[in-house]
């Protein structure tokens, strides 16, 4: 399946404890560029991500974006410093003691010093946070691929379609090759007789001349290869595998012909015609750009 290098998906899921939202968007690249976007807290997942991506794109700029709420605090510990809590303690029945005082301290008068607890997250259970991330991340790319190979059907259905035209402008230039050479012999005739008046024309350095001609001008050899990187083009077409590479090494063949043929041609109507299929190519360049 054909695949555009551009594509959006989005996913978001509720676990126990946990609310996971992935977003995967790209755009056009040479090579297989990624970047993710995750909180600090969870930056333990970022080569996963970079290695679970890369299985469902080979060229492309990816950005992946990672957003983990927690939706309980079970995960937060509570500890007391324990030092600090025996000095308010000693310190409390040392003036009760020395100036004769009643005793009232009570464990509430003791928590409302908030210097005596030490409040953090308890360590994150990587395992289950990236098992919860792996399945958003599936199904953000369910809908990312979908857009691509979406996307990608309509990219390469343009593609053929300017390869079939291109095709209809070979057969034309296929159709007025010969005439040129018969124009030619023509002129080459008319020259000769022109110069040489009523003397007799050598018919057979006539020949030689127009066969000279013919073989300087010949764009057979062009033509069949511009028909053979078409049909190539319908063949790759079809490739389940990444074909966005084959597509930009055969269109550079398909415009080498091109100007051969308009430099050898020698004739304004195969120049004209050329220029309509370098038109055409440009535009396959383009469309190719953005294949994976």
């Amino acid at each position: 399946m054909v695949k555009s290098m551009t594509g959006y998906g989005r996913a978001q899921k509720e676990f126990e404890g946990l609310t996971v939202t992935v977003e995967l968007k790209s755009v056009n690249s040479r090579y297989f560029e990624f970047s993710s976007r995750v909180y600090k807290n969870y930056s333990f997942i970022e080569d996963k991500l970079k290695s679970a991506v890369r299985g469902i794109i080979s060229r492309g700029k990816v950005e992946c974006s990672v957003q983990i709420d927690a939706t309980q605090t079970d995960d937060v510990i509570v500890q007391v410093n324990e030092s600090l809590a025996a000095g308010y303690v000693n310190a409390i029945n040392s003036l009760a003691e020395k100036y004769g005082l009643e005793n009232d301290f009570k464990v509430s008068d003791l928590a409302s010093h908030n210097d005596i607890f030490l409040v953090r997250k308890a360590p994150a259970d990587e395992d289950k946070i990236w098992s919860c991330v792996y399945e958003t991340l599936k199904e953000a790319a369910d809908a990312f691929v979908s857009m691509r190979e979406t996307e990608g059907t309509k990219l390469i259905e343009d593609i053929l379609s300017r390869g079939d035209l291109i095709i209809s402008y070979v057969e034309a230039v296929e159709k007025r090759s010969p005439e040129t050479i018969r124009e030619y012999n023509d002129k080459l005739l008319s020259r000769m007789r022109d110069l040489l008046g009523d003397a007799s024309v050598d018919e057979q350095r006539l020949l030689t001349e127009a066969a000279i001609f013919a073989d300087k001008i010949a764009v057979a050899e062009e033509t069949v290869r511009l028909r053979s990187h078409i049909a190539q083009l319908h063949e790759i077409a079809k490739a389940e595998e990444p074909i966005g590479r084959k597509l930009d090494f055969l269109v550079q063949e398909i415009n080498r012909e091109a100007n051969t043929i308009g430099s050898k041609a020698n004739d304004i109507e195969i120049a004209r015609i050329v220029i309509e299929i370098k038109s055409e190519v440009e535009k396959i360049r383009e469309q190719v750009q953005n294949i994976e």
